[in-house]
């Protein structure tokens, strides 16, 4: 079953700095079990995703659903729009000096306003496993499971290269939205995924190679349905990623948490690089974590996360 858009109005919300903030209007939707009936699921969308994850136009409908690899005939899906994301929403203030650890406060307390008790587990993808880290730092026993796919707790320098780039382009670009994707299409692909799929050929006219008319397309696209305000704030989100931002160490943070732990890495990921999840796995095992690094492979980078369901179904159900 689908929800329709809800909304949840927080008020007198509090930054992790101290900025306060009158309120607050957070949408999300539900998929499967009406909440409070079943174990919930959180899902954290992408940076250009929506709580639209599940039905005929769920971005990720593959993974998600009746009698799919998370099962809405058992569970509650719950995914909440992370604020600016530009999902029907209205009068948003884009001009508000939040982090992503800011968005996780928020999505913790619409929990406790929905009256949740604790969560059987957080999904997220790129930004949304970003985030997911950032939840469970804040609140180490919020859910049983984590599960941050093709992610990292931290912004690196690699990361931060990139959304620098991002809002170069946005801020300069005479076509901000669609320059600024198709560059990032360079990066949540890899160099085999493109050559393998495009070999040098070109569309029926030949004045252009298929690869530069699939980077437009991508361009296009993403610019009729997503706003320069949305992309330049969910960039800057990204970009801020850092759950030990308050100066306590990684091997602190992660020694409180009282979940299992999920990572999902993509093999060819040049995004979110496997090997720093490896690295975070390794400190983890070294504090006595329920910890467990699951490897999807591919060509295709970053974006395997949405490409290769069958891996990631797979590993969704040995998990749940």
């Amino acid at each position: 079953m689908e929800e329709e858009l809800k909304y949840i109005l927080l008020e007198n919300f509090e930054t992790l700095s101290g900025t306060k903030v009158n309120k607050i209007n957070l949408s999300y939707q539900v998929f499967g079990k009406k909440l409070g009936s079943a174990p919930v699921i959180l899902v954290n969308h992408a940076l250009t995703g929506n709580s639209l994850v599940s039905g005929i136009n769920g971005w990720w409908s593959e993974i998600i659903g009746n009698e799919k690899p998370i099962n809405t005939n058992k569970y509650s899906i719950l995914c909440f729009n992370i604020p600016g994301n530009g999902f029907n929403e209205n009068n948003f203030d884009y001009d508000l000096d939040f982090n992503l650890g800011d968005i996780a406060l928020l999505f913790i307390k619409a929990i406790d306003e929905l009256n949740l008790p604790k969560l059987h587990a957080i999904i997220g993808g790129s930004i949304g496993g970003c985030l997911t880290w950032e939840m469970i730092a804040l609140k180490n026993d919020l859910a049983s499971l984590i599960i941050p796919v093709a992610a990292d707790w931290k912004a690196n320098d690699w990361l931060l290269a990139n959304t620098f780039l991002q809002d170069r382009i946005l801020k300069n670009s005479r076509d901000p939205v669609s320059d600024a994707r198709i560059h990032a299409m360079t990066f949540y692909r890899t160099p085999k995924s493109l050559n393998t799929r495009f070999s040098r050929t070109k569309n029926l006219d030949k004045k252009m190679f298929n690869v530069e008319s699939w980077l437009s397309h991508h361009g296009k696209k993403l610019r009729q349905r997503f706003s320069l305000e949305s992309y330049l704030f969910m960039n800057k989100l990204l970009s801020s990623t850092d759950i030990t931002r308050d100066g306590e160490s990684f091997e602190t943070k992660i020694s409180k948490i009282t979940s299992s732990i999920h990572i999902i890495s993509v093999d060819s990921d040049i995004f979110f690089l496997p090997e720093e999840d490896n690295e975070t796995y390794t400190i983890a095992r070294k504090n006595n974590i329920n910890i467990k690094n699951h490897i999807v492979n591919s060509i295709h980078g970053h974006d395997s996360f949405l490409i290769e369901t069958k891996q990631i179904s797979d590993i969704f159900i040995k998990i749940f």
